[in-house]
C-alpha cells in the first residue's frame, strides 16, 4: 500500500517553497480569464455526490454561476445532480477518468468534491487545461500528493484562481480573531489545546455493491480514499492552529485506534496527538469520531497575556452544545468577544464560493495553496506518528515521502 518515492534534493526546494508567508495570495492578470466580466461563469462540478450537490446550489442560487457540466464514477449521482441543476445528458462524464473529459468541455472553472486521494491528479489536470479551480479539503492524502498540489499551485498564479475550501479562514469572526493573536493580544503563544469531536456518523454498504464501489460511495471511512479522520476531518481545527500559532509542527506524537465503528471500513475512530511548533510552543490534539451527545470543533491557545478560544459553527444538523457551537474570543488582558455567533459550516463555503466566482468575473486572482498544503502535511505528520505509536519530525515524513495507492477498478 505505500512505496517511497523521495526524489533527490526535492525535499530542501519544497520546504523552503512552503516557507514563505502565510495567507491568500491575489493576483491580478491583465486581462480577464474565462467569462466577460458579469457573464454566468459556467462550472464543472467533478463529484456529484452529497458535497457536490450543497456547494453546486451554492454556487448557483448564491453565486451567480451555472453548472454545464458534471462528472462522477456513479450513473445515479449523475442523474440526480444533472436532473437538479438541469445539466444534459451529454455534458454528464461517467468513469473514473471522467474527470478528463470534463476538463476538456466548455467550462470556466472546476469544482473538485471527490474523495482525496484523486485531487492531485484532477487539480494538475484542471490547471493544465487553463481552469479555475475550488478544491474541497484536504487537498491530498499523502506527502507526494501535497507536492503535487503545491507544484500546481505555483503553476496557476497569473493564470487562474485556485481556492481550497477552508471556511473557518472566509469568515471575519475568525480573521478577527488571528489577527489579535499576531499582534500580541494574548503575547507569545505557549500552550494549544485542540479537539474535534462528533459522531462521524455509522455508514454501511448496501447489497449488490462490488468492494471497489463500496470504497468509492462511503470513501469517508476508508484510510486510502480519504487520508483518515485526522486529514479527512480534524484538519479544520489543526489548520486553525497552524494559523493562530503562524507557523506548522516541526514535530509529532501520537497514538490511537478503532474501537467503537467496527462495521465497515478501516479508518481509526480516535487520536490522540502531541505536536511541538517553533519557540517551544506545543499543541495537545484529540480527535474522536463515535461520540453521542457531543459535537464541537475547538482551537484555544493560551499566552501570558490571555486566551484565543474557538469553536466552529456546526448549527443545529449536528448534537453541539449550543454554548461552544460558533462562539469564538479571547480572554485575559486584551478581551474580545465576536458580536455574534459564528455559522462557520455553511458562510464560511458561501463566502468562498462568491469570492471565487468574483475573483474568475474581476480577474483579480486568489491563491491558497501554500498554507493549505502546510495545514494538509501537518495532519499527516500527525497520522504517521499515531500509526507508528511514536514520534515523527517533519523532516522525516518529507524524505520518506510516502505514497498511498488504493488499488480501485471499477
Amino acid at each position: 500500500m505505500q512505496k517511497a518515492t523521495d526524489p533527490a534534493g526535492e525535499r530542501r526546494r519544497f520546504l523552503a517553497s512552503s516557507g514563505s508567508a502565510m495567507g491568500l495570495l491575489i493576483l491580478k492578470p491583465e486581462t480577464v480569464f474565462g467569462s466577460q466580466a458579469n457573464s454566468a461563469v459556467e462550472i464543472g462540478v467533478i463529484g456529484a455526490g452529497g458535497r457536490g450537490n450543497w456547494i453546486g446550489e451554492f454556487f448557483v442560487n448564491q453565486g451567480g454561476a451555472r453548472i454545464t457540466a458534471l462528472a462522477d464514477a456513479f450513473v445515479d449521482r449523475l442523474e440526480t445532480a444533472g436532473a437538479k441543476f438541469g445539466v444534459p445528458e451529454d455534458r454528464r462524464y461517467r468513469g473514473l477518468e471522467s474527470y478528463q473529459e470534463l476538463i476538456a468541455s466548455k467550462v470556466d472553472a472546476v469544482v473538485i468534491e471527490t474523495p482525496p486521494y484523486f485531487h492531485p491528479e484532477q487539480v494538475a489536470a484542471a490547471v493544465a487545461a487553463g481552469k479555475h479551480v475550488f478544491l474541497a479539503k484536504p487537498v491530498a492524502v499523502d506527502v507526494p500528493g501535497c507536492r503535487s498540489i503545491l507544484e500546481s499551485g505555483e503553476r496557476a498564479k497569473g493564470k487562474v484562481s485556485f481556492l481550497v475550501d477552508f471556511q473557518t479562514r472566509a469568515q471575519p469572526a475568525y480573521q478577527e480573531a488571528a489577527a489579535r493573536v499576531h499582534r500580541g493580544d494574548i503575547g507569545a503563544p505557549v500552550l494549544g489545546h485542540v479537539y474535534y469531536h462528533g459522531s462521524g456518523g455509522d455508514s454501511k454498504p448496501r447489497a449488490g455493491w462490488s468492494r471497489h464501489e463500496e470504497r468509492l460511495r462511503l470513501w469517508p471511512r476508508d484510510r486510502v480514499l480519504s487520508g483518515d479522520i485526522i486529514v479527512e476531518q480534524n484538519i479544520h481545527a489543526i489548520d486553525v492552529a497552524n494559523w493562530f500559532i503562524g507557523g506548522h509542527p516541526v514535530k509529532a506524537s501520537g497514538m490511537g485506534g478503532r474501537k467503537v465503528r467496527m462495521n465497515y471500513g478501516d479508518c481509526w475512530d480516535y487520536f490522540v496527538v502531541t505536536f511541538w511548533y517553533p519557540n517551544n510552543v506545543t499543541v495537545d490534539f484529540s480527535s474522536a469520531q463515535f461520540v453521542r451527545g457531543f459535537y464541537d470543533i475547538c482551537v484555544r491557545v493560551y499566552g501570558p497575556l490571555g486566551t484565543v478560544d474557538s469553536h466552529y459553527g456546526l448549527g443545529p444538523r449536528y448534537e453541539v452544545d449550543p454554548r461552544l457551537d460558533g462562539h469564538i474570543g479571547i480572554s485575559g488582558a486584551n478581551p474580545w468577544k465576536a458580536p455574534e455567533r459564528d455559522k462557520t459550516f455553511d458562510d464560511g463555503a458561501l463566502a468562498n464560493v462568491k469570492r471565487f466566482v468574483e475573483s474568475i468575473r474581476t480577474g483579480k486572482l486568489l491563491n491558497n495553496a501554500v498554507e493549505s498544503v502546510d495545514s494538509n502535511l501537518a495532519c499527516i505528520l500527525a497520522r504517521m506518528a499515531a500509526y507508528r505509536g511514536g514520534t515523527v519530525t517533519w523532516d522525516e515524513m518529507m524524505e520518506l515521502n510516502i505514497k498511498l495507492e488504493a488499488g480501485l477498478k471499477l
